[in-house]
């Protein structure tokens, strides 16, 4: 009778733990608003195949590009559902597949992932994953994959800033504005950057003159900040026809950073007006660098750069732990949010005004 007794204990509590919610992600399966996220219960713990490791999420980001993501237009993600959001994340290790060496369970690594990221547990290559320290805060620490990776690169690899020029970055509220603005600040450059009113003071705690592009002429406004001489560098992610003012304000050798077409992103016009828009901007950017005026256009993606120089993401993410870890980087989380909070994080997005990061913590 005992005998029965706890073989019907055992099996409740097999039965029990089989039912038990472990972790969670965050998903869509259908593109749209943020309405369309929901927050799927997972059972069963994921294990890593051959050559993969098995990371508990610590912190994942929710960012501009997951929105574009959620809306079915991100480029570089197929049009299928459903799909787990989430670009980015810094986690520990908690188990590795067969044949992988170099890690070790307890590690903390992080990876640029496009979708899977918010999620408590994700599988990575093993050969994709970057050592953190772990002496980070997780939240800060991710802030370095996307965001400053996109903002380091732009600067110092496509850009080439030198000391002493001047810039001017557009949305310099924002997540990847403000890398920008830090990385100038510590590389010693002259900064300008559009954003409105309510973000001037962090532009200028970043050393930046504000221009508010909601009351001045922009183009006059910047002109005047730069002594009718323009600027060395302008990072601009607003629109094709935005690019073309921009490219207006650089000086001699000057050099055009774009990284995004905003509104197409936010869901202004077709596909097919976005695939045109694309096709005229490179047009016109293998026409500008053709000009005899030293000026040069360029567009920016961090997944097709680094398919191409997949060394100079591990190298430039790691570069940019060490400064977080040396206090040289301050990046500003906005908001840390649970997992389960995701779509709050989407609606926040979607009015615009965040200053800096919104972090998720499963």
């Amino acid at each position: 009778m005992n005998q029965q007794r706890m073989q019907a204990t055992l099996s409740h509590s097999e039965s029990s733990k089989a039912t038990e919610v472990l972790w969670h992600r965050v998903a869509i399966e259908s593109f749209g608003g943020p309405d369309v996220i929901t927050i799927v219960e997972e059972k069963t713990i994921p294990t890593p195949r051959a050559h993969e490791v098995l990371v508990r999420v610590l912190a994942t980001s929710s960012c501009f590009t997951d929105t574009i993501v959620r809306r079915g237009r991100y480029v570089d993600v197929p049009r299928k559902v459903p799909v787990t959001l989430g670009y980015d994340f810094v986690g520990v290790i908690e188990a590795i597949g067969a044949d992988v060496t170099g890690l070790n369970v307890g590690d903390w690594v992080a990876d640029l992932t496009m979708i899977g990221s918010n999620a408590t547990y994700v599988c990575r290559p093993a050969n994709r994953v970057v050592l953190v320290p772990p002496q980070l805060d997780p939240a800060e620490a991710v802030s370095m994959v996307l965001t400053y990776t996109t903002a380091y690169q732009m600067f110092y690899r496509v850009a080439n800033v030198q000391k002493g020029e001047r810039i001017l970055v557009h949305g310099g509220g924002g997540a990847v504005g403000t890398a920008l603005l830090e990385l100038g600040q510590l590389h010693g450059v002259e900064m300008i950057a559009t954003a409105s009113s309510k973000h001037h003071s962090l532009i200028r705690q970043r050393g930046a003159i504000p221009i508010d592009y909601n009351a001045v002429d922009v183009r006059d406004a910047v002109m005047e900040a730069a002594n009718d001489e323009g600027v060395d560098v302008v990072f601009d992610f607003l629109s094709l026809e935005h690019f073309k003012m921009s490219a207006s304000l650089l000086r001699k050798g000057g050099r055009l950073v774009e990284y995004g077409m905003h509104g197409f992103a936010k869901g202004e016009g077709t596909m097919g007006q976005g695939i045109s828009a694309w096709l005229r901007m490179n047009l016109w950017n293998t026409w500008t660098n053709l000009l005899p005026t030293g000026k040069s256009a360029s567009f920016y993606s961090i997944t097709k750069y680094r398919k191409k120089h997949p060394q100079h993401f591990r190298e430039d993410l790691s570069s940019l732990f060490h400064l977080l870890h040396e206090g040289q980087l301050q990046p500003l989380v906005s908001r840390r949010l649970p997992l389960t909070e995701a779509r709050q994080a989407h609606e926040w997005m979607e009015e615009g005004g965040v200053e800096g990061k919104i972090v998720l913590l499963p």
